[in-house]
């Protein structure tokens, strides 16, 4: 399936529901739906995201999942049996994350800290840097494990899977990833 700029359009400012797990052992937090993402409801849908890859790369997921068309029965069935859950700072779907606005970043941190007091993740993974600072105010965050806002559930910045984001590759994805889902437990730390 392909759709058209006009057709994409369409689903602006639309919403993508969590995938929410349970139990929920390691949450990434995406900056925000693209509009592909809206029209297919399967997170980091756009074709050139490199989210699967580099989950797939890290041996987090058994296959390498292909959402551009949505999610598959069996790609639902391994994310959900892992524990692996996905939402976003900001729900609301634009063409590219810079459409933003700070005041969206800020209430869409307030949201997360409630739905993580809620839910208790493991491992909160939220990938973009420069989104992260903004949303909860930490100008000078480094990419890795931070101080966490909620007892019992570790934080962490990795790099945005976007293909807009030219300065990560696959393997550095890949690498972050596997070490974020080394202490969520949802794979074996290497020896």
């Amino acid at each position: 399936m392909g759709f058209s700029r006009a057709e994409l359009e369409t689903f602006r400012d639309r919403t993508v529901p969590d995938l929410l797990p349970d139990p929920l052992n390691l949450l990434f937090v995406g900056i925000n739906p693209s509009l592909w993402t809206a029209a297919t409801g399967a997170h980091f849908a756009r074709p050139g995201n490199r989210f699967y890859p580099a989950l797939h790369r890290a041996g987090i997921t058994d296959t390498l999942i292909d959402a551009r068309d949505g999610y598959s029965e069996s790609d639902l069935a391994e994310l959900m049996g892992k524990g692996i859950g996905n939402s976003n700072i900001c729900p609301r779907a634009t063409a590219r994350a810079d459409e933003l606005s700070r005041e969206e970043l800020l209430a869409g941190a307030d949201r997360l800290n409630r739905f993580v007091a809620e839910r208790q993740p493991r491992v909160v993974a939220v990938l973009g840097i420069t989104a992260y600072r903004s949303a909860f105010k930490v100008p000078k965050a480094r990419l890795g494990k931070q101080e966490s806002p909620w007892p019992g559930v570790q934080l962490w910045v990795a790099p945005n899977p976007s293909g807009l984001n030219a300065h990560a590759s696959v393997d550095d994805l890949a690498d972050a990833y596997r070490e974020i889902a080394e202490a969520a437990g949802v794979v074996v730390k290497h020896a």
